[in-house]
């Protein structure tokens, strides 16, 4: 009997033993390793540093400070160019900042992220940037951009920060086909709550007027508001005093929400573009902003820019934000602590958007730049003043009479002071 069942046993080990070689498979893939910097490269001396041989190649960002336009290069710093004369823009130079998305910018100090950082630059002498001050460990770590049909490798912020991807090909012996992705996915942002996405990132989050203030497009996450310093990341509100910006200091962090992309300032009231809604805040109080209401919508991207009774808002579908709707929503803000939906219109795959008075700007992605007149915010889609398709439009900067546009192809400068004859005066190309 004991044999009988010595005999079994190994009959059963070998069924399993043959089994386990049968499932076994070789996969291959592609998978994206990360390249890191260290924080102590990160925070040397050097690091935040002027050049002058960097060619514009993955554009973000536009910020305008005077006759100054800096363009950010996604991840790596920002490029400044001298627009005394719109139709020749003359480059300056490149100031890279490590891990930087966003700037803003009061009289002669550029604020500015540097991956988990906020760093304050003097920039008095444009080609001569000096770092002032440092805050540490204000966002949560965060990776650049990548392509998403690759697998990434296995990230480790022991090692510092991603600064780059590399491709590698990875063969292994596996049971049975391994889906799962490090971290894990969905869609593309990370669940891992260690983990952000760099997002991605108004005329403007900087309404005040005067020279002090510099101006960004409507898909910033910095803005100024006196000596007040507004920040975003996907879920908190940082509040930075900077009265003297040398000695700049974080007053609060505040849990929000979930999916925070953009911030637009007008009448001491942040408006906030979340993944599921436009959240107003007032900021009578500089440093503690006060929750006023919400307006909910599918869940997207959504940029906002506010002016008088209106809100406008772009909602992306078919991207990491979720959703597949592609539209042009106006909001009635006539009461901040009850908005609702006034219209809605359909788009392509919008992005940022400005307005000026009666002119809305439309970024509509790969469906280019589209122009409207507002007087009648009801019948928007009847009073199109212009449509500049072929191009790629991200995100863009009314300026009184000439109009500032970035996309994934470089900068486009419009002239706008004839509204029936709007006319493009230069581009500034990435290579």
């Amino acid at each position: 009997m004991k044999t009988n069942i010595y005999i079994i046993s190994i009959l059963t080990l070998l069924l399993i033993s043959f089994n386990s070689c049968e499932d076994k498979i070789t996969e291959e893939y592609l998978q994206l390793d990360p390249v890191y910097m260290s924080f102590s490269e990160i925070r040397s001396n050097d690091a935040i540093r002027f050049e002058n041989n960097l060619q514009l190649k993955n554009t973000g960002k536009i910020y305008l400070k005077g006759q100054y336009i800096f363009i950010n290069e996604v991840f790596k710093g920002v490029h400044v160019y001298d627009n005394a004369n719109p139709e020749n823009p003359s480059y300056i130079g490149f100031i890279r900042i490590p891990g930087n998305m966003d700037i803003a910018i009061k009289d002669n100090y550029l604020f500015a992220d540097s991956f988990v950082d906020v760093v304050v630059l003097d920039i008095s002498t444009i080609n001569s940037p000096q770092l002032v001050k440092r805050i540490e460990n204000v966002y949560d770590y965060r990776i650049p951009p990548y392509d998403e049909k690759y697998r990434l490798g296995k990230i480790d912020p022991v090692n510092g920060m991603i600064i780059d991807w590399e491709i590698t090909k990875v063969r292994k012996e596996v049971d049975t086909p391994d889906y799962t992705y490090y971290p894990i996915y969905w869609g593309a942002k990370y669940l891992d709550a260690n983990f952000t996405t760099s997002g991605g990132p108004s005329t403007n989050v900087n309404t005040e007027t005067g020279s002090s203030y510099g101006v960004s497009g409507s898909m910033a996450r910095f803005g100024l508001l006196d000596n007040t310093l507004y920040s975003i990341d996907e879920h908190r509100l940082f509040v930075f005093d900077i009265s003297d910006a040398t000695q700049t200091e974080m007053k609060t962090s505040d849990y929000l929400t979930w999916g925070m992309e953009t911030l637009f300032i007008t009448n001491e009231h942040l408006f906030l573009g979340t993944m599921n809604g436009m959240h107003i805040y007032s900021v009578e109080d500089r440093f503690k902003p006060e929750f006023i209401s919400n307006f909910a919508h599918v869940t997207s991207c959504d940029p906002v820019v506010v002016q008088g009774d209106y809100a406008y808002v772009t909602l992306r579908g078919g991207t990491t934000c979720g959703g597949d709707l592609n539209q042009l929503d106006v909001v009635n803000v006539s009461n901040y602590a009850q908005p609702f939906l006034a219209k809605s219109y359909d788009m392509v795959g919008p992005y940022g958007l400005g307005i000026d008075d009666e002119l809305l700007f439309v970024c509509d992605g790969d469906a280019g730049l589209k122009v409207y007149d507002v007087t009648l915010p009801l019948a928007i889609d009847q009073h199109q003043l212009a449509h500049f398709p072929g191009i790629n439009a991200y995100d863009v900067i009314p300026l009184g009479e000439s109009l500032l546009m970035i996309g994934k192809d470089g900068l486009y400068q419009y002239d706008y002071s004839n509204i029936q004859d709007i006319k493009q005066i230069s581009v500034i190309s990435t290579k």
